[in-house]
């Protein structure tokens, strides 16, 4: 499916306004904008699909528009770490097609998602072709770096209450809400990526539900009370 900026009745139903405020996109000009949007093709993944595997060679690049990916690898074990959660406005495993060409990462779909999908070979000509991509795309394995550095911290020097407190904030940042919202991880997720145990977090979750804080479900965890839980890591 094309993208259409609206459709007959002018509606935004395709997310254009996500595509003009997504990062990838930041400082372009209006003709490259136009350009390298009209390269690409708007597709939908339902829950559950894997968007590609770890060791599969890049054939395509996406941007997300809506919805949530689960970014994971697997260790010398078959033991899946979890590195983040993409959401709209993420680009996908841009490192791998101009690194090895193979995917690094295996992406998941963890709630339905849109997308803009460019071949990969369209896509890597047209970071070559206009500078402000390029320093875009550097921004974006920055922000990823940064995040995975601020997880080894918090591993190594905060508390659990606050460690998996902040990860769920962080994770609704990433699937971009700021309300009330359904985190699609299960608690052994939530505790692979908080280095602690499954019964850690379940009775952590269990005692924030007691005061309003979060609604655990049997593989999610859907968060009610934003700024109460950013004060359990901001005042420990």
């Amino acid at each position: 499916m094309p993208l259409a900026k609206n459709d007959a009745h002018g509606d935004n139903r395709y997310g254009w306004a996500t595509v003009e405020s997504a990062p990838l996109f930041t400082g372009i000009s209006p003709d490259d904008f136009r350009r390298i949007s009209a390269a690409a093709r708007l597709k939908r993944f339902r829950r559950r699909e894997m968007l590609y595997l770890e060791g599969d060679k890049v054939e395509q690049v996406l941007l997300l528009l809506s919805g949530s990916v689960k970014i994971t690898q697997l260790g010398l074990k078959g033991l899946e770490v979890i590195f983040r959660l993409g959401g709209p406005g993420d680009v996908l495993d841009t490192v791998s097609l101009f690194g090895t060409g193979r995917h690094c990462t295996t992406a998941q779909v963890l709630r339905e998602c849109r997308a803009l999908v460019w071949g990969a070979g369209i896509f890597k000509a047209q970071v070559e072709c206009v500078p402000v991509l390029q320093l875009n795309m550097i921004r974006f394995v920055c922000g990823h770096l940064q995040e995975l550095e601020e997880r080894f911290r918090e591993l190594a020097t905060e508390r659990v209450a606050p460690r998996v407190a902040h990860q769920l904030i962080r994770l609704l940042e990433q699937v971009g809400s700021n309300g009330e919202v359904e985190i699609g991880l299960s608690r052994e997720d939530l505790a692979q990526m908080t280095g602690t145990t499954m019964y850690t977090v379940s009775r952590l979750l269990s005692a924030w539900e007691a005061h309003g804080l979060v609604n655990p479900r049997r593989e999610s965890v859907v968060i009610s009370d934003v700024r109460s839980l950013r004060k359990v890591f901001e005042e420990n």
